[in-house]
């Protein structure tokens, strides 16, 4: 690896994808539910889900919230799902690119075009999409690496999720940006070293645009 080789590493739920909560229509169109059944939306409205308040305060971890959700809306369509994926794949329906951020894509594609190295650090990448969703996705190529705690089952905040990153990415944590919806794991990098962007999901082209210039790459993404 050259002295000057950067990276952009992405959690995928959130940064990538849009989030369940900005796709309650969809979802509920997906179901056959009442148009306003799902009132829940975490960080868009906080006082609507004091479920995500505690997951923040971290009095549940965010596996266990989306377990929460998943079962609830199961028994909203009169059925039991017991696996995050079900939720993911019934809601999101045979489109999987229709919840990508436009935003994710000019940004993967412009930390590419300049050089530099991409990967993915999710929690639950597998889990909550299903094995075989990001087969189902062109722009995943583009990826050098990608580490999934569905399988390492090593979660992030801990150091060892983003250890695990950067020894298969072969670079120091200060040669990489790291960009998460979650300030705890933004916490837990910066303590390994990481330069950070706390993505923010109500402005996603200004938390790209952030990350690239923190790389030196120019894109057409506006704080």
């Amino acid at each position: 690896m050259s002295p000057g080789t950067q990276a952009l590493v992405l959690d995928f739920g959130g940064v990538i994808s849009r989030t369940l909560f900005e796709t309650h229509a969809l979802t509920e169109e997906a179901l056959s539910l009442p148009r306003g059944t799902l009132t829940w939306r975490g960080p868009f409205d906080l006082v609507s889900d004091p479920l995500w308040r505690d997951m923040q305060a971290d009095k549940l971890s965010e596996r266990d919230y989306w377990m929460v959700r998943t079962r609830e809306v199961g028994a909203l369509v009169g059925e039991r799902w017991d696996r995050m994926e079900t939720f993911v794949q019934r809601a999101r329906g045979a489109d999987p690119e229709a919840a990508i951020r436009p935003e994710a894509l000019a940004a993967i594609e412009a930390a590419r075009r300049a050089g530099c190295r991409l990967a993915i650090l999710s929690n639950e990448l597998d889990l909550f999409y299903g094995a075989g969703f990001r087969q189902r996705l062109p722009f995943m190529s583009a990826f050098d690496v990608v580490v999934d705690a569905t399988h390492t089952g090593i979660l992030k905040p801990d150091a060892r999720a983003y250890q695990q990153c950067l020894d298969q990415l072969g670079l120091p944590a200060d040669a990489c940006v790291f960009v998460d919806d979650q300030l705890r794991n933004i916490a837990g990098a910066q303590r390994v070293g990481l330069r950070t962007v706390h993505f923010d999901v109500m402005h996603p082209g200004a938390s790209y645009a952030q990350a690239l210039s923190m790389l030196g790459v120019s894109s057409s993404l506006s704080f």
